[in-house]
């Protein structure tokens, strides 16, 4: 299958660290959707809105943002990243997807996950104690909306359905539905035993941070029956791409140290994130997707070659970046990364197959 580049945002708001200026609602909505014009315009395959709820973040409603992207591109894959399912209605978030691609001609996924921030959970009645339980319940029931139309089920969490009819159906019968996995073997495990496809989040940490997740995943995968080898991962990272190594170093820092500490998961408890820690986290065996076009290119190949990842997603822009730094970064990874990428992984797979 061939190889997918995208981005994704939270659409945080952070005070800008050099002016103290503070971008408002209204500004950082409109950036999204100009965020998910360009990349679309420069070629790139994945667009993604996590979900938060919080009022440092405008992402709380991600299919609203993806309907309207969907207005305004041609043929980028419209994702949420993720949506936190234990604390939503699977019911609804079929129907808001469903809509997403009927807009946008078949282009809506949903990257379904537990969600690390986990406001939502009291702010609609849950009950963290029953966090995993949720999660799989829900998921369970997404899954079948998916492939059953009128449905009949019943859980412990929400009203049972009798002969449900559960519109609209997507555009093409169906909706891709990845499960976001940030580390957590049962997770891996899980999801493989479903074989369902797995984004794996990274934020901080060596590349080889997921090797146990992946060897995890693919053998409850072929445990379950599953081609495991054929089952799309996602690599979700932090990054950024400029000219240079060091010019894109020095434009990404302040604005990533001060997201990790005015946007982290306890307000007022951000984690401090030195400059020398920054740099270590940008070398070529750890995690951040930061540095040059062709730093980038030599990163998401190694990826590949560690994990067989069909997909990375990067997020670009975290803790307020300027939009026209962010706009010309976006530019770059769809016209001097992706390409390259997707070629030489198109060369790796025609060689062993």
């Amino acid at each position: 299958m061939p190889f997918e580049i995208g981005i994704m945002t939270f659409g945080e708001l952070t005070e800008d660290p050099s002016t103290g200026a503070l971008p408002s609602p209204r500004q950082r909505v409109r950036e999204t959707i100009e965020q998910a014009q360009v990349a679309d315009q420069v070629g790139l395959d994945v667009f993604g809105v996590g979900e938060h709820h919080r009022t440092d973040f405008v992402g709380s409603a991600p299919a609203i943002l993806l309907a309207a992207a969907a207005e305004k591109t041609e043929h980028i894959k419209l994702t949420s990243s993720v949506t936190v399912l234990g604390s939503e209605d699977p019911v609804r978030v079929w129907e808001q997807f469903a809509t997403i691609d009927l807009l946008s001609a078949g282009r809506a996924e949903i990257i379904a996950g537990r969600g690390s921030y986990t406001e939502s959970f009291p702010l609609f009645g849950y009950d963290l104690k029953d966090y995993a339980d949720l999660f799989r319940e829900k998921l369970d029931l997404l899954l079948k909306i998916r492939d059953q139309n009128p449905l009949t089920w019943s859980g412990r969490f929400r009203a049972p359905l009798v002969d449900a009819d559960i519109a609209p159906r997507a555009d093409g019968g169906t909706i891709p539905i990845w499960v976001g996995v940030g580390g957590s073997p049962a997770s891996a495990i899980s999801t493989g035993h479903l074989g369902l496809p797995m984004a794996l989040a990274l934020l901080l940490g060596p590349m080889t941070f997921h090797e146990e997740t992946v060897q995890l995943y693919r053998a409850a995968a072929a445990k379950a029956g599953h081609d495991a080898n054929a089952l799309p991962i996602s690599m979700n990272s932090h990054g950024f791409v400029g000219r240079t190594s060091q010019g894109a170093r020095d434009t990404m820092y302040p604005y990533f140290a001060r997201g990790m500490m005015a946007n982290n998961h306890q307000r007022g408890v951000g984690l401090r994130l030195p400059r020398a820690a920054f740099d270590a986290q940008s070398s070529p065996a750890a995690g951040l997707l930061v540095g040059s076009p062709q730093e980038l290119i030599d990163k998401l190949l190694t990826y590949h070659e560690l994990y067989g990842i069909n997909r990375a997603i990067i997020q670009m822009g975290f803790g307020g970046m300027p939009q026209k730094e962010h706009l010309e970064a976006i530019e770059l990874l769809g016209t001097e990364v992706a390409p390259v990428v997707r070629r030489e992984v198109a060369l790796r797979e025609k060689s062993v197959a």
